[in-house]
């Protein structure tokens, strides 16, 4: 059945490829784009178009988050999110909490990890218009070591817990990897680096082997499905390109030769930093201890000048806001990750755009399917009441938002109903610190 035609006229378009911003029109319907610039007068003659007059506004393809966990439910803690969630009601929330995303902007995510392997299951059925959400490729449980990831004790020394699975032998990787793609997932990922109680003052290190990474490349790839790797530190970014992992999360601290071969194998990053931002720069709001919120600051100042290197040598750069935490917050912060591009790395806001849109197609598996206002791409988009070349952070004020289309149809601009409490769904804590005697007295 053939759809209604939309015109998006007289705006200023960008187009999210890098290219500069130009005045036009974006025709589409369900279908597609069909045409952008300017448009055959016999086309917008037609009196059975959709019109929209974007005369003063900006028009840009939607946003895509590469960094997304929809079904964490914004935890304070890890044992919030290992120790209260219910599989069925996570789902549910999930469903509430996509739909948050797509109202902020953001078209497609990559939710490369997921409580109770939800991510499928939410996946389809976005895809089969049973909830609203923007476009989504998923991963399932999270792969990791018996040192148990950022997590530590809080894993198991085998089995699942919360987003993660932990493996040990060879027999184990293999079987997990195939578990995974036989239930659906569009990626599999490995939490290639964790902290060491004993060990915490080094940060994240390395907890699989190259030989063990090798491993799982092998056998998703042989199967069509490509992997993606937390790597918080440089031998395991290192280690991940080399292996032939085909997307890596954070890249932090990288040093010469992760940065080579990054390069060598075109390996693309998402830093993920706004989480650490938030931190950092708004922790006091939180109660966020100084020596928290400085770790965090320091990561991201000793990671800039690596990041931009890896961009200049050509390695694609994709946001991801790794929204679902406290601090990241559903609909709230998945502009940031573009701010922190031109503000730490230096990128133009046109090249942080396109590392929003046309980029970060990739963690879609959508790479020159959607991303770009061109004729031929999926029609996700966004017209904007401002200038996002002038002042990138409007992409935050979803005020300014005035239209959003997934797929080319219009996106409900009504809110979510506001949610109650769920009965222990959240931790909860007696105070904040011990009450001593000398605070009762006055004392401390």
């Amino acid at each position: 059945m053939a759809t209604r035609r939309t015109l998006i006229e007289h705006g200023t378009l960008i187009d999210g490829l890098g290219n500069a911003p130009f005045k036009g029109s974006v025709l589409f319907d369900e279908s597609g784009i069909l045409a952008v610039g300017e448009m055959d007068p016999a086309v917008t003659a037609d009196p059975g178009l959709i019109r929209i007059d974007a005369r003063g506004k900006h028009v840009m393809p939607g946003m895509i988050d590469a960094h997304c966990h929809i079904t964490f439910d914004e935890p304070h803690s890890n044992d919030e999110l290992f120790f209260h969630r219910r599989p069925g009601l996570a789902a549910i929330i999930a469903a509430y909490n996509a739909h948050k995303v797509l109202q902020a902007g953001v078209t497609g995510f990559l939710d490369a990890d997921c409580i109770f392997d939800l991510g499928v299951d939410l996946r389809d059925a976005i895809e089969a218009n049973v909830v609203a959400g923007p476009r989504m490729s998923t991963g399932g449980y999270v792969m990791m070591t018996g040192v148990g990831g950022t997590a530590g004790r809080l894993l198991p020394d085998t089995g699942t817990r919360g987003y993660g699975v932990v493996v040990g032998s060879r027999e184990e990787i293999v079987a997990e990897v195939r578990r995974q793609i036989k239930i659906g997932v569009d990626w599999i990922k490995v939490h290639v680096t964790g902290i060491i109680p004993r060990q915490a003052e080094a940060g994240e290190i390395q907890i699989w082997s190259l030989e063990e990474l090798r491993i799982v490349v092998d056998t998703a790839h042989q199967l069509g499905i490509p992997v993606a790797g937390h790597c918080r530190n440089a031998s395991s970014t290192r280690d991940a390109a080399r292996a032939g992992f085909d997307l890596i999360l954070h890249a932090t601290y990288m040093d010469d030769e992760a940065l080579e071969a990054l390069v060598k194998h075109g390996t693309p990053i998402v830093p993920s930093l706004t989480f650490q931002a938030n931190l950092a720069d708004h922790g006091d709001l939180v109660n966020a201890s100084p020596e928290l919120r400085a770790i965090f600051r320091r990561e991201i100042e000793e990671s800039a000048a690596m990041l931009r290197r890896a961009v200049d040598a050509g390695v694609p750069l994709l946001c991801g806001s790794e929204s679902g935490f406290a601090l990241t917050p559903y609909g709230e912060w998945h502009y940031r990750e573009l701010q922190l591009f031109v503000e730490e790395f230096g990128l133009s806001p046109l090249e942080a755009i396109r590392c929003a849109t046309s980029e970060a197609a990739r963690a879609l598996k959508m790479y020159g399917k959607t991303g770009a206002l061109k004729a031929g791409m999926h029609a996700d988009l966004l017209v904007i009441d401002g200038d996002p070349v002038a002042d990138i952070r409007i992409l935050g004020d979803k005020r300014r938002l005035e239209h959003i289309f997934v797929g080319g149809r219009a996106v409900s601009r009504e809110p979510p109903r506001a949610r109650a409490p769920i009965s222990g769904w959240r931790v909860g804590q007696f105070a904040e610190r011990a009450l001593t005697w000398d605070m009762a007295h006055g004392r401390g």
